[in-house]
């Protein structure tokens, strides 16, 4: 029983102490009404009746206060009734009734029995008016304080509060009818039948067992057959890898021999790549779900064992699904995330994902978030694995209620998932449901808990399963009947033991057949490209001018922009006029005729509205009407497809998720994500690594996100120059040492066969191209552009309209063009770089002289590596000393990457030179004469034709 105190809403805590002990009669008159009196006597503290009548109310709220703000606290949560939840074994006070409590307000006994009036903020009641306050107590420890625990109160929104009070206070309302339990019953024996067939066939086989919260698989079918009833068409999940397969098999419906077929070490795989562990695969189904005979589409998202990461890319496919859809809120497509308890307290990408949730161009307007509380990490005691009470406290910052729940109660779970479900669409507001359970094995098959946490598994092993528990139950209440129960038991035994006979007919594993994002209609048959060809990338010139025409206006009437766009866009006019372009004008130029064919185009990031270097300006704000926007874009045609730019949270880990999961839903968009600054990736490098850069690999999956990294050195600091293209170098995975047919499609099988693109474009109409060329291209890869920054704003970094029309197609190399190539004979060096430092190369040249005696070649794209054209540039100039120059450090940047390159191509008959800044170990300096000195240095020796005499390599 829980004693009273007096915590009311609304006087508050501080005016309630003012009652002891000088109005200790006043408190003692409101508990032993039966109703509010026709008139309130007087307080001595004045304030006459009004007083009082607040202070009759304010008391009459004091327990259910008490119970729904910290009832949670003492909730019966942990399974093996050795732990707190909470990691607090207190009681806190104002939950205890004892007599000494009782005396202090100077209450007795029997004061428990009397009636009161329920005000009309409770439910308690149903549809009685009054009762007595010893049952008042017992309905509040009831709904509050018993297998399930809610934390809702922090909720600003009464409205939202009193839906959560009415659908867990009001009696009867966790009543199951037969048929339901019947379900239930088999869905958690299929749920542990699995696991068990699982431990039996392949018992030193690592698979993630969900062992000890079966009850997982019906919470998600519950959770999913709710959202049906409501509306709900397609369901996009994410998880990590405890349970995955008891998913895919009972709650996807995967076909169990395809999943049996994943234990076969003898199997060989047909597909392509590496693949990945069976319990990292994902999957694609549509079906009907039998609750509500509604089609339904469930997708489960691949993830690797980064277990956390795969939570933005989930919301990013689900927005994309639900833009595609026309779902703005969120009504026919939905997320479901599952998290463990220690990775959602710990995994800052948590945080991250749940700050995009009420975002305008991030929203994905509502996901269930379901937490197994396995109340242990790996070996890590909860109470070394975060400071917060429970795992699930980072889910307040969005106001997003909690509901605990005794994961051995599976009706009280399935009605916590239930509500949970309903909550998320009616308010299009996450939620989340923290399923505490224990975790039967160590933390794979193969591991031995007993060493880290000796009591918890003595208790565990003595723990009497939840199914036996619940069948017990309902064989003891007459709903099934123990040969109904063991039935049922035989029949999915039989499912398993027939697929498992089937499985050993497979020869090959076809990954394909786990595809959680299938494209139809993009590949062919047999999942190929439909053709080994890209067309060019060019556009008719009126498309171009028309494009410019848009840019440098305001489509809008009446709308005030700044004078100093104003400036800017006058500039993008003239330039219209000369028929040239900028970088920002040849972004425009590739967005805009790409929107006119139809694609989707969206740009997202910090600051990617105007431009981090305030170049951009895609979206233009009214200078006298606030959050007044034009987003000239979407005024080309009247037709086309809409174009969608939106500034990020700070968040380079959540958000680079978010896009990746968006381009994974269609092929037919052109996803960017755009960093601040190249190396702020960093903190995304958990994405890059183990989606962008081996998904295909992994998972068959192709993507065609684009990463913008602006990247040079222009004396900025470390932390503002290189983008570090030597790490994606490295991950490249074209063969260095492998001299490549040079067939006719050489160039579109090169980029088939690579795990992504990198370039560094020097030019406008280059970053024009290779932004068209990824929609173009039969398939798609990830595109990783080092974008400028002085560039931007460099009066020779200019491109002709000629340079992008019809018929032109993007330069993997861009040969040299002047003096130097009349006369290649006559040229004594060959200077190849990418990027930038080609501007700085140019000018010194002119500066010394020498445009016939060294020629400059320029990378436009690296990765893969144009044998082709750089052994033709090689050829043409076969007297000259070969040289690679950039602005990077010797250890970084792009020499490690091309130098085996060259050699493989030239057969190491000629070196080639480096020239460049030594290495080091911070990517750049950050004082100013420091750089311009060490630039000094390295151009000089770029035109120094003596340098490399007498050296050998």
């Amino acid at each position: 029983m829980s004693q009273l105190r007096l915590l009311p809403s609304r006087l508050g805590a501080q005016a309630l102490r003012l009652l002891a002990p000088r109005d200790v009669q006043v408190f003692n008159w409101c508990s032993r009404s039966t109703g509010p009196p026709a008139t309130f006597p007087s307080s001595k503290h004045g304030g006459g009746s009004s007083y009082m009548e607040e202070m009759y109310f304010a008391w009459l709220e004091n327990p259910q206060s008490v119970h729904k703000i910290r009832g949670h606290h003492v909730a019966q949560l942990d399974p093996l009734g050795i732990l707190d939840a909470d990691l607090d074994s207190f009681v806190p006070s104002d939950l205890i009734t004892t007599i000494d409590k009782l005396a202090f307000y100077d209450l007795r006994e029997a004061d428990l029995d009397k009636e009161f009036q329920l005000p009309t903020t409770t439910f308690i009641g149903g549809s009685e008016h009054t009762l007595s306050l010893r049952e008042i107590i017992r309905r509040l420890e009831s709904t509050y304080c018993q297998h399930i625990g809610l934390e809702f109160m922090f909720i600003n929104d009464v409205e939202q509060c009193q839906w959560i009070r009415q659908k867990f206070e009001t009696p009867g309302v966790m009543q199951f009818s037969s048929e339901e339990k019947r379900t239930l019953l088999a869905r958690l024996v299929r749920s542990m039948r699995f696991e068990d067939f699982l431990a039996r066939k392949w018992s030193s086989e690592k698979r993630f067992g969900l062992e000890g919260c079966e009850v997982m698989i019906p919470a998600l079918k519950t959770i999913i057959d709710k959202s049906s009833e409501m509306g709900i068409e397609n369901v996009i999940l994410g998880m990590p890898h405890r349970g995955r397969l008891n998913v895919l098999a009972n709650v996807i419906r995967k076909d169990l021999e395809q999943i049996f077929c994943q234990f076969d070490p003898k199997l060989e795989a047909a597909d392509e790549g590496s693949g990945d562990v069976k319990y990292h695969l994902g999957m694609y189904h549509e079906r009907i779900n039998r609750v509500t005979n509604r089609n339904i589409t469930l997708s489960l998202v691949a993830n690797p064992s980064h277990l956390e990461a795969v939570d933005p890319v989930v919301q990013g496919k689900t927005k994309a699904e639900q833009f595609y859809r026309g779902d703005a809120q969120g009504r026919k497509v939905m997320s479901i995330l599952v998290h463990g308890d220690a990775a959602f307290a710990g995994q800052g990408v948590v945080y991250e994902t749940f700050h995009l949730s009420d975002l305008p161009s991030y929203t994905t307007n509502g996901t269930v978030h379901v937490v197994v509380n396995n109340q242990i990490g790996f070996t890590t005691d909860p109470r070394m694995a975060r400071s917060s009470p429970y795992p699930t406290d980072v889910a307040r910052v969005v106001n997003a209620p909690i509901f605990h729940v005794n994961a051995d109660d599976p009706e009280a779970v399935m009605y916590v998932c239930s509500v949970a479900a309903e909550w998320r669409n009616t308010f299009n507001k996450d939620v989340v449901v923290d399923l505490v359970c224990y975790r039967r094995r160590g933390h794979n098959e193969m591991d031995e808990p007993m060493f880290t946490q000796p009591l918890m598994y003595k208790q565990i092993h003595r723990q009497v399963p939840v199914l036996k528990k619940y069948a017990d139950k309902l064989i003891a209440e007459g709903t099934v009947t123990l040969q109904e129960f063991e039935e049922e038991i035989a029949k999915y035994d039989r499912i398993c033991e027939e697929a498992y006979g089937r499985s050993k007919d497979k020869k090959i594993l076809h990954i394909k057949h786990w595809l959680d994002s299938p494209w139809p209609g993009f590949f062919n048959v047999d999942g190929e490209p439909k053709s080994m060809t890209c067309p060019a990338t060019g556009i008719p010139e009126d498309v171009l001018t028309h494009i410019g025409d848009v840019a440098s206006s305001v489509p809008l009437e009446d709308f005030k922009i700044h004078t100093g766009l104003s400036r800017i866009l006058r500039g993008r006019e003239d330039m219209i006029k000369k028929r040239t372009v900028d970088w920002a004008l040849a972004e425009y130029m590739a967005f805009g005729s790409l929107l006119k064919e139809g694609i989707h185009v969206r740009l997202s990031g910090q600051d990617v509205e105007r431009g981090t270097f305030s170049h951009r300006h895609h979206v233009l704000h009214d200078q006298e009407v606030d959050r007044r926007t034009c987003v000239p874009m979407n005024h080309l045609w009247p037709d086309q497809a809409p174009y969608t730019v939106c500034n990020s949270s700070l968040s380079e880990y959540g958000v680079l998720g978010f896009e990746l999961g968006y381009a994974m839903a269609s092929p037919n968009a052109l996803v960017l994500w755009e960093a601040q600054f190249g190396d702020f990736h960093n903190t995304a490098q958990c994405i890059i690594d183990q989606f962008i850069s081996t998904g295909q690999a992994k998972w068959v999956r192709h993507n065609g996100i684009v990463l913008l990294l602006p990247h040079g050195m222009e004396g900025m600091g470390p932390e503002h120059s290189s983008a570090r293209p030597e790490r994606f170098l490295q991950m490249s995975n074209d063969d260095s040492d492998a001299y490549p047919a040079f067939t006719e499609d050489f160039e579109v099988c090169q980029l088939y066969d690579c795990n992504w693109i990198v370039v560094n474009c020097s030019t406008p109409a280059s970053y024009f191209h290779v932004l068209r060329r990824q929609i173009l291209l039969p398939f798609r890869k990830p595109l990783i552009i080092f974008t400028p920054k002085s560039l931007l704003r460099h009066p020779e970094a200019k491109s002709s309209f000629d340079q992008m029309v019809s018929g032109t197609s993007f330069q993997r190399v861009i040969p040299e063009d002047g003096a130097a190539a009349r006369a290649p004979e006559q040229v004594q060096r060959l200077i190849f770089c990418t990027g930038k430092v080609y501007y700085d190369l140019v000018k010194e040249r002119s500066s010394q002289g020498l445009e016939e005696q060294v020629a400059i070649t320029r990378l436009e794209q690296i990765s893969p590596f144009p044998f082709d054209l750089i052994k033709q540039e090689a050829e043409k100039y076969r007297g000259a000393e070969l040289v690679w120059c950039q602005e990077e450090h010797k250890n970084m940047g792009y020499y490690d990457y091309i130098s085996p390159r060259f050699m493989t191509i030239l057969s190491r008959a000629r070196p080639i030179w480096y020239v460049g800044r030594d290495p080091a170990a911070a990517p750049a300096t950050g004082n100013r004469n420091t750089h311009l000195v060490s630039l000094k240095k390295f151009l000089d020796t770029a035109f120094n034709l003596q340098a490399f005499e007498g050296k050998t390599f």
